[in-house]
């Protein structure tokens, strides 16, 4: 059985617009006995039709799986196999990322006997309610389909539906197959055809004739449209599509984590990251737009602020998604169609549409002044520690425009939302809809898998660090050089801030020596050098103190062609500004905390905004 999965994943094709690629780009694995005379079997029989890749943790496989899938805009996947139990529970939080973000992971992991003879078996849970009861169903609800194989034979039935949901825009995300260690080695007579090359379609779905009349009419009746780009612009390749759109008709384009890069920073039309970590004239132009416009997007309460950005009495929405729940939020128009399907469509409707004059003027002057904003707030101070603002800026500097900047967590994707300046659509990869810690090197690791040409630059915090640096030693092992920007601020700096914002005086977020006194965890720093544990696992290390040896250890780091961790330090307390979003993060009603206290009014004062959209 495990031969015969391995050998039909092995010819599943993807195509779209024509172009057809191989979709599964080879399998990572961890093997224990839950897999390893199966699935791992397999794959050393046809290690020629099936290459396999060597991890060092199961969740960061996956999370290097779901960068892969993305930089390839969904059109190719990595799988992942582990042993039954710690292996296969290691890699839910990695499922729950990929199935959020919508991106397309299969997960292959050992499970229970079918026969149940040996049971309890190693690493087995069990229920005194059910003996069909395994670990891998904590998988259910982070999968976006889940089956447990009891027969060979249910290859015959399952693997096609896992296929189909994994090359499904509107439907993909994790696919998980519980594989029983017995069934993997069983032997059954499958059907030749089983084994023929198959191609999956991805097609681009069409809006309703009439709900395209109807966004038409709406958009054409708006003064002041705002465009919402969110992923499904890039994956849907509508980059071209959407510029030229917004160019003809004068609508501005704010982005989402996942949409960044749908313009050019500097396109005529662009004014930034929208939402919380939005930038001023985003803000701006979304607090007084009477129309929105999402493409692509899920409208998230921190990558939109969706229930407060929009503060217009008047203000509608259009939705359009291939996936019918996002296209419907907000008591939207919903266009149920590819993006780039529905903007060509649209743009056809519109002929001879166009924002007044006075709104453009008011796009392009809000835009140059943004500008200006982002050069002052990079700017150098000549300091050291060195700002994380600095940081962004160098590396930005530093970067070619094809190359990737990926991160994940802490107060570094707030930051790069807004200053980091794309000119290419695939050059800015934050995992945003999860915000996993730990992505970023597992990530930077799929991304450089996707496409080895890209240089690609790690943007890492210290707690992200802790969590799971690992994978250094598979990029090292693979020959896939990262430039890995560890930036070291002492402790947890993005949740330090927002809980000195909320009274609670950043409590628990920095890195320091228990007091013998105070019994508190705020005696003096930690003796930890991160750099040194980098150096460990293979990299090449180049430390940094200010901005000449900043960028000095970045041009070494890209001249050395090999895995380096650039290790600098940064004031957690030279923070990017905020530009007048807010985000809902409940303060506590009663507290004996006069900063609580007083943290809990201007808390109140932001759910006042708060609104639901019913028409």
């Amino acid at each position: 059985m495990a031969q015969a999965l391995v050998r039909f994943l092995s010819v599943q094709h993807c195509e779209r617009d024509g172009e057809r690629r191989k979709f599964f780009g080879g399998m990572f694995g961890i093997f224990g006995h839950g897999n390893v005379a199966g699935v791992a079997q397999a794959l050393d029989q046809m290690r020629d039709a099936m290459p396999y890749y060597q991890c060092r943790n199961e969740q960061a496989m996956v999370h290097t799986a779901a960068a892969y899938a993305r930089a390839h805009d969904r059109l190719r996947a990595l799988a992942c196999t582990t042993s039954i139990g710690p292996g296969a529970t290691n890699m839910l939080t990695g499922a729950a990322g990929a199935t959020i973000n919508r991106l397309p992971v299969l997960l292959l992991p050992g499970d229970i006997f079918g026969s149940r003879l040996p049971a309890p078996v190693l690493q087995q849970l069990e229920s005194a309610g059910s003996q069909d009861v395994s670990v891998n169903d904590c998988f259910k609800p982070v999968s976006r389909y889940w089956d447990r194989i009891y027969r060979p034979e249910q290859l015959l039935a399952a693997l096609p539906e896992a296929m189909r949901v994994l090359t499904s825009p509107a439907e993909t995300g994790t696919v998980t197959l519980a594989l029983p260690q017995d069934v993997q080695a069983e032997a059954h007579d499958y059907p030749e055809e089983f084994f023929e090359p198959r191609v999956w379609t991805v097609q681009r779905p069409r809006g309703d004739a009439n709900a395209v009349r109807r966004a038409s009419d709406a958009i054409r009746a708006s003064r002041r449209p705002v465009i919402i780009a969110g992923g499904g612009v890039i994956y849907s390749g509508a980059t071209v599509a959407l510029r030229d759109f917004a160019e003809r008709t004068g609508i501005p384009v704010v982005e989402t984590q996942a949409g960044k890069g749908s313009l050019p920073w500097d396109s005529a039309m662009a004014l930034g990251a929208a939402g919380v970590t939005g930038t001023a004239p985003a803000v701006e132009i979304c607090r007084d737009a009477d129309l929105v416009i999402s493409i692509g997007c899920r409208l998230s309460d921190f990558t939109t602020a969706s229930k407060t950005a929009f503060q217009n009495p008047a203000v509608r929405f259009i939705g359009i998604n291939v996936v019918e729940m996002d296209a419907f939020k907000h008591a939207a128009i919903p266009l149920i169609a590819d993006a780039r399907a529905a903007i060509e469509e649209l743009g056809i409707s519109l002929h001879g549409f166009s924002t007044s004059t006075q709104y453009r003027e008011r796009v392009d002057s809000i835009r140059r002044d943004w500008h200006r904003e982002v050069d002052r707030v990079t700017a150098p101070t000549g300091g050291s520690p060195l700002a994380q603002a600095e940081v962004i800026a160098a590396v930005n500097r530093a970067a070619e425009p094809q190359d990737v900047v990926v991160c994940a967590a802490g107060s570094m994707p707030g930051d790069l939302h807004k200053l980091w300046r794309s000119t290419d659509p695939k050059a800015y990869h934050v995992e945003y809809g999860y915000s996993c810690m730990g992505y970023e090197i597992a990530g930077g690791l799929g991304v450089k898998m996707a496409d080895p040409a890209r240089q690609v630059y790690v943007m890492v915090g210290d707690g992200s660090y802790l969590m799971m640096s690992q994978e250094i030693v598979t990029s090292v092992q693979e020959g896939l050089p990262l430039i890995i920007v560890l930036v070291d601020s002492g402790g947890f700096a993005s949740i330090g801030a927002l809980s000195k914002s909320l009274g609670s005086a950043g409590f628990g977020t920095s890195y320091r020596y228990r007091d013998a006194e105070t019994g508190r965890l705020d005696g003096d720093p930690l003796p930890v050098d991160l750099g040194a544990n980098a150096e460990s696992l293979g990299a090449r290390l180049f430390r940094a103190n200010d901005l000449a040896s900043l960028e000095e250890a970045l041009a070494s780091a890209k001249a050395s062609g090999y895995t380096a961790v650039v290790h600098v330090e940064v004031d957690p307390e030279a923070r990017v500004p905020g530009y007048g979003c807010w985000w809902d993060v409940p303060v506590a009603e009663i507290s004996e905390q006069p900063a609580v206290q007083e943290a809990r009014k201007g808390y109140l004062e932001g759910r006042s905004r708060q609104r639901l959209f019913l028409r």
